[in-house]
């Protein structure tokens, strides 16, 4: 079922699990199914780098069933998964706690360390227009399970940072079309932040547009005003006012 960290050294076919849009295991070449019970495991497990408990996890997956059969579900979905991997362990026993095997390559954790460098600016920024997808997809948007909810989070707003610190690089390098790309990628997958709409904002006026500048600050401030009932902040509107020649209205002008 599960592989112990004293098991002689194998050669386990390269595994791959993806978190990012929807759920994925592959190991080798092969694409693997895996029941929607395992699939919550595998995700549990690769949010956690450091392994977990097996009662821990029996009780957090199986909240509604008394302690023995919650355990027995998760063996049962360990045994689903272990018959899916008989090329190589996915999931390992470690010091008494379950982890993803270290030879599986986790799409969010390589994700989060890439936006995570984009973002302090020590990984380059990538060349051309095109937003790669590890940017741009979410960790299992259709799962609902109150366990994702911090990771979401977490993840959502490294990507938010790298989307409008690559745009930043992007506009002072003369790419407008890649800087405004990621910018509003930033918009798209956070509407009401204000540090996403301000880079749309900067890029506009970088390229002498104005009017597309304004009008885009508008579109922000009606959003804001109607959805939370507050302005857009003075340094947002300090942005616009050197090019227009007045200042802009604070409320609802």
């Amino acid at each position: 079922m599960t592989q112990d960290s004293d098991t002689p050294h194998t050669h386990p076919s390269p595994s791959a699990l993806r978190l990012l849009g929807h759920f994925g295991l592959r190991i080798g070449e092969e694409t693997v199914y895996v029941p929607p019970t395992a699939q919550r495991v595998l995700a549990y497990l690769a949010l956690h780098v450091q392994g977990v408990g097996r009662e821990h996890m029996a009780e957090l997956l199986w909240p509604g069933l008394p302690p023995s059969r919650a355990g027995a579900s998760l063996r049962s979905a360990l045994w689903r998964i272990a018959r899916r991997s008989d090329r190589g362990a996915v999931v390992e026993l470690w010091a008494d706690r379950l982890r993803i095997a270290d030879h599986v390559l986790v799409d969010l954790r390589r994700a989060t360390h890439y936006a995570t460098g984009l973002a302090n600016g020590t990984t380059a920024a990538v060349p051309g227009a095109q937003v790669p997808a590890q940017l741009r997809e979410e960790i299992l948007p259709a799962w609902y399970d109150d366990w994702l909810t911090d990771a979401r989070e977490h993840f959502h707003q490294i990507r938010l940072h790298a989307l409008e610190a690559v745009s930043r690089h992007h506009r002072h390098q003369g790419n407008m079309c890649a800087a405004l790309m990621y910018a509003m990628t930033a918009v798209q997958a956070e509407p009401l932040r204000e540090s996403a709409h301000r880079e749309v904002t900067a890029v506009h006026l970088a390229e002498g547009n104005t009017a597309e500048a304004l009008r885009h600050f508008e579109s922000y401030r009606h959003r804001l005003r109607d959805q939370l009932g507050l302005p857009p902040s003075t340094e947002y509107r300090r942005l616009l006012e050197p090019h227009l020649g007045r200042p802009l209205p604070v409320g609802r002008g």
